[in-house]
């Protein structure tokens, strides 16, 4: 029942989803669209790192603590900000007899939109059980089978689902007698630093549309072609650039959900890649650097790192924490050697935003093209089940700067290590005190050190609260009003 068109010259890929049965247009030997689809994107280590390499453990060091922060795997479009894809579904399927559709679109006379909404395809469920492997292999050392431990997840049911796959690929079917899923209330007037822009007002009004607003400018610019080509093959229906945006955004949706769309052989790799930008855009305007309220969304869930790191509860919010949870060790639990917590990729970005990672806050022109030094890629940073994490290592001296021997003369020295999706990012690049180390660690104390201004930065209560005006993509710079 599976409309991919198997047969000789295809391709199926055993145990992954399949992505496309014909060349892509344009696209260089080897290179997958499904790792330009940002956000969309199946998950995938990122391929290129940012900006230095990954070094081994010296000798005699540990990892003695580990913080990760998972996204939930892929899912079917959501009723908020998938709306534009499900309109468009509908209104094809609506208008079935009504137009014709020849060449590459003739698939739409017989295409009706069958897509669920909101929750975790069986894609999805995979990549968070793989994720909790991947995790059991990297730390499963640190668990003690004495304890139990506390995992944080929402009320969402992809959410739920999330962290349920996780601990069962990290601890097994029976992962209940190693853990216990503290689950908070995901909903507008319920406090939790695991979904802080169902708190923060002025994150879902215009004053911080300056994202939407640069990628629309993007879409009408690398769709135009597009557009016109897809728009030529279509009677009776007028086909937009919204319509093409919509379509694109129908490729991994459905290859999630079916295995399998002939949306994604539409489009060039060229027009892969400014879909991908367009996200890139959308991001850095609306969750990063250029957004008014990014730190503010961000800040809680870093106030409950920096609480962790100086063993300490959370007496008074800073952002959307909630303060009956962090303020007691029962359900702020402060000597675990492993934190599992579980989010989205629309909070996590702030996160990295209030730590102040300003390596991914180089502006992006919206008119184009594409800067091809950039680091903001969504595509690596918040695929489905994206992971960040945060490693606290202990050596027993201190790991010189340039790396260039194992150990120098000093006292045991704790250091911070932080990865996304499986890859250094570099502190010293956004954080100075951290110093400039080709490991990308930071020194413990310096980090601290490095983050004393972030609440005062993040400005939650004006950021998310305050009467400010609506200002043009990129006026704003540092994640604040």
């Amino acid at each position: 029942s599976n409309p991919a068109p198997f047969g000789p010259g295809r391709s199926f890929v055993p145990n992954a989803p399949l992505q496309t049965a014909q060349p892509i247009s344009g696209a260089p030997k080897q290179e997958s669209i499904f790792q330009l689809l940002g956000n969309y994107s199946p998950y995938f280590p990122n391929p290129d790192g940012f900006g230095v390499d990954e070094y081994p453990l010296p000798a005699g060091a540990k990892i003695s603590q580990v913080h990760v922060l998972n996204r939930h795997g892929a899912r079917y479009p959501n009723l908020t900000t998938g709306v534009d894809t499900i309109s468009f579904g509908e209104r094809l399927t609506n208008a079935a007899g009504k137009f014709n559709a020849t060449g590459a679109l003739s698939f739409l006379n017989s295409w009706k939109y069958k897509l669920g909404a909101e929750i975790q395809t069986p894609w999805g469920r995979q990549e968070t059980f793989d994720s909790g492997v991947y995790h059991y292999y990297q730390y499963g050392h640190l668990y003690n089978p004495s304890t139990k431990i506390i995992a944080r997840t929402t009320s969402q049911d992809r959410m739920i689902q999330a962290a349920e796959y996780f601990m069962a690929g990290f601890f097994g079917q029976d992962w209940t007698q190693n853990a216990t899923l503290e689950v908070f209330i995901e909903a507008v007037g319920f406090n939790t630093s695991l979904s802080s822009f169902l708190i923060c007002d002025n994150s879902k009004l215009p004053v911080n549309g300056g994202g939407r607003n640069a990628s629309l400018i993007w879409r009408s610019i690398y769709l135009a072609e597009a557009t016109r080509r897809l728009g030529s093959l279509i009677t009776g229906y007028n086909w937009t650039v919204q319509d093409s945006y919509a379509a694109q955004t129908l490729c991994p949706y459905e290859t999630f959900a079916f295995g399998y769309s002939a949306w994604c052989e539409l489009f060039t790799y060229a027009e892969w890649e400014g879909f991908e930008y367009s996200i890139d855009l959308s991001y850095a305007g609306s969750f990063a650097f250029n957004s008014p309220t990014a730190r503010a969304l961000g800040i809680a869930y870093h106030q409950e790192i920096m609480a962790r790191l100086q063993n300490r509860t959370i007496t008074s919010a800073s952002g959307a924490n909630n303060i009956t949870v962090d303020n007691n060790t029962a359900t702020f639990p402060l000597s675990q050697t492993l934190y599992f917590d579980f989010s989205h990729d629309t909070n996590m970005v702030p996160v990295l935003t209030a730590f102040g990672l300003k390596q991914f806050a180089q502006y992006l022109p919206p008119e184009g093209p594409p800067p091809s030094n950039r680091s903001l890629f969504i595509s690596h940073m918040m695929p489905f089940a994206a992971r960040f994490t945060i490693e606290i290592i202990k050596t027993p001296s201190p790991v010189p700067a340039d790396r260039s021997s194992a150990a120098c003369e000093g006292p045991p020295t704790t250091y911070v290590h932080f990865l996304l999706s499986q890859r250094t990012i570099p502190l010293g690049v956004s954080l100075p005190a951290c110093g400039d180390r080709v490991d990308g660690w930071c020194e413990l104390n310096d980090f601290i050190e490095s983050q004393k201004d972030a609440v005062a930065l993040a400005n939650f209560e004006f950021a998310c609260f305050g009467d400010y005006p609506a200002v043009p993509y990129g006026t704003i710079t540092n994640g604040a009003p």
